[in-house]
């Protein structure tokens, strides 16, 4: 995960300037447009956005959806037409904002955060939305359309969202980018669980590389993850009038969503630092292990290095009273032997009792 995601201008560049930043690839832009009653609904790929003003003079819903890297025209066009604030095209411009939500008389815009897992790995989309009071318009960088799904359940006649109005596929799609969370949390959990197995076992330096991975991607998703909440919470309080009454029943219950995510994520890091923990501990036993085996095999060759060195002396003259008389002995190589093995096994015997090894 990138420590830095968000794209600025220059420090001192005027505020909404909408200058398109240079980068190494960019995604063509797709532009999708379904209107949709509840008894009708059109779906079709725009290939400018002057063919959706016709839709926005209708009493239908129209949901407008751009996939891809926009060019700077593209959005002062929007902007014009559905009377956009250029800070807020500005954001849109400039991704990896933080989430929030920033409301007018008659508009809500709002950013949201999309994790997505790509091998083991997690990056965060920016996903930008503006809700009226019969359209929604919503923006998302790159090649994977995260609102695919969305767009097939529409084409069902017993579909709710074609029988509510542009406020509840505005929660639609906010309650999707907040359900993502879900499996990309539940494949941390399945990692936390493969770690854990590995450190009662045979933990080593790819499992320390491992967890500081997993603590730094559950930092950085926290800290992206987190506003999503107030921002739910901003919506619900501020009860803004281009939302029904019967949407914020939805928009509780995605709060709710929220607050599930987040306590998973925070259960996560807590299991993680403790891991850290177990690992530097499992460290530690496994050292203390060795060093008592050594120490084991050092003491058991103290008594014998002893023996070895008093009869190298050598010290064997006849006529000497203090001579070494073990040294003319018949059997006196096998008798040291046998000396030498007992001291070792009482040794051992005497280890074993103590229940040092």
């Amino acid at each position: 995960m990138t420590y830095f995601t968000k794209r600025y201008h220059p420090p001192g560049t005027p505020p909404g300037t909408l200058v398109e930043q240079e980068a190494e690839t960019k995604t063509p832009l797709k532009i999708s447009l379904v209107d949709y009653t509840a008894t009708e609904i059109t779906e079709s790929e725009l290939t400018s956005l002057s063919e959706c003003l016709p839709y926005l003079q209708s009493a239908s819903n129209t949901w407008i959806h751009l996939q891809g890297d926009p060019e700077t025209e593209q959005l002062l066009e929007l902007g014009e037409h559905f009377g956009l604030h250029r800070l807020s095209l500005e954001d849109i411009l400039n991704t990896g904002q933080r989430p929030k939500v920033d409301s007018t008389d008659d508009q809500l815009f709002i950013v949201m955060s999309l994790p997505v897992l790509n091998d083991s790995h997690v990056t965060i989309e920016q996903v930008s939305v503006f809700a009226g009071k019969n359209y929604v318009i919503s923006f998302h960088r790159g090649e994977t359309d995260p609102f695919a799904l969305i767009r097939s359940r529409m084409h069902k006649n017993t579909n709710k969202i074609r029988s509510r109005q542009a406020d509840y596929l505005m929660y639609t799609l906010i309650d999707a980018i907040i359900d993502e969370g879900f499996p990309v949390l539940e494949d941390f959990g399945d990692l936390i669980e493969s770690i854990e197995e590995e450190l009662l076992e045979s933990p080593n330096k790819d499992t320390l590389r491992q967890l500081h991975e997993l603590k730094r991607e559950l930092i950085m998703l926290r800290r992206m993850l987190w506003p999503q909440r107030d921002v739910l919470n901003l919506i619900i309080r501020d009860q803004h009038p281009i939302i029904e009454a019967g949407t914020f029943v939805y928009l509780r219950d995605c709060y709710d969503h929220t607050i599930q995510i987040m306590d998973l994520v925070e259960t996560y890091r807590d299991m993680s630092s403790s891991m850290l923990d177990i690992y530097l501990s499992s460290v530690s036993n496994r050292m203390n292990e060795v060093m008592k085996v050594l120490t084991v095999i050092a003491t058991i060759f103290i008594p014998l290095t002893f023996i070895t060195s008093l009869y190298g002396m050598n010290f064997s003259n006849p006529d000497s009273p203090w001579a070494m008389p073990e040294l003319h002995w018949y059997f006196g190589y096998p008798l040291l032997w046998l000396v030498m093995i007992a001291a070792t096994v009482g040794m051992i015997l005497f280890f074993k009792r103590k229940d040092w090894f």
